[in-house]
């Protein structure tokens, strides 16, 4: 089957990029860049810019199926969630339907229709509405969450020796590894018209994996409680700075304060032997001047 990947070199793209040689799937692959990855099988790179309707032409001729993971995920003081998130999938679907493919498939983010007021989740809670409008066959994945984001948040407060968490109340999540989560994206890319709320095998509270954190680095495990309204004060104080800061903050504090387990869980990687390989290779590779 030929599959338009749309975001094929982020994170997931790349292991969704993988699996889909590895089933034997022809790939148009399409990013703003094309990075080295160490791939087999049969594929082509096309260079687009999402907010560029005009590099979105001819795109999708031949294509049976879309699977896009297209968002904006760091900090932009010239874009926004609505210009790549909600209009740029919308101008790549558009693509797809005026070149006939049937099958289309979109990453959101779990609950991204329960909050309207977070631009990193209503963008996409947007585009889903308009996938579903399309008339395409759709699929939507609604990930809890990846082992390597949560790790990232995490790793800084670790090395500081303290970690933060947002209110007093435990807040549970089942991420999964983007490994896995991949093979079920290809898996089930061509099923009509579902949403899946999909996470990781293992469910922790924060607080497990702050505790987690500290053993897998060697650090005694100083932890404590702020108030989640702290963030809201950032995110209104970088707002009128304008330097794109205010999103991410509105974000991650919704992910923080948020229950985030999605009824699928799937996948055979282990977040707690992720944790622990994770802090180990960087201990290993300090002591080795690395």
């Amino acid at each position: 089957m030929k599959v338009v990947l749309a975001g094929a070199y982020g994170n997931l793209g790349s292991d969704i990029f993988r699996e889909l040689l590895k089933k034997g799937h022809e790939v148009i692959a399409t990013d703003v860049i094309e990075k080295e990855l160490a791939l087999k099988g049969g594929f082509t790179f096309k260079k687009l810019d999402v907010t560029d309707k005009a590099s979105l032409k001819g795109l999708c001729d031949g294509a049976d199926c879309v699977i896009s993971t297209v968002g904006l995920t760091k900090v932009s003081a010239t874009l926004t969630n609505y210009q790549i998130d909600y209009q740029g999938n919308l101008n790549l679907l558009n693509e797809a339907k005026a070149a006939g493919v049937k099958h289309f498939a979109y990453i959101s983010v779990l609950k991204a229709d329960k909050a309207p007021d977070i631009p990193m989740l209503n963008a996409k809670y947007l585009f889903e509405e308009e996938l579903k409008r399309s008339g395409l066959e759709f699929v939507i994945f609604r990930p809890t969450g990846y082992f390597y984001d949560i790790v990232k948040v995490f790793r800084p407060m670790i090395e500081k020796g303290e970690v933060t968490l947002l209110g007093k109340k435990p807040v549970y999540a089942n991420v999964i590894a983007t490994e896995d989560f991949a093979e079920y994206i290809v898996n089930h890319m061509q099923d009509e018209n579902i949403t899946y709320d999909i996470g990781g095998a293992e469910t922790y509270s924060y607080m497990e994996i702050a505790k987690m954190c500290f053993e897998a680095a060697g650090k005694p495990a100083k932890i404590k409680s702020a108030p989640a309204f702290l963030f809201d004060i950032l995110a209104i104080i970088n707002k009128y700075r304008k330097n794109g800061k205010e999103a991410i903050l509105k974000f991650s504090k919704w992910t923080l304060s948020e229950e985030m387990v999605g009824s699928v869980h799937y996948g055979s990687r282990s977040f707690e032997k992720y944790i622990k390989d994770s802090f180990q290779k960087e201990i290993g590779g300090t002591s080795n001047g690395i």
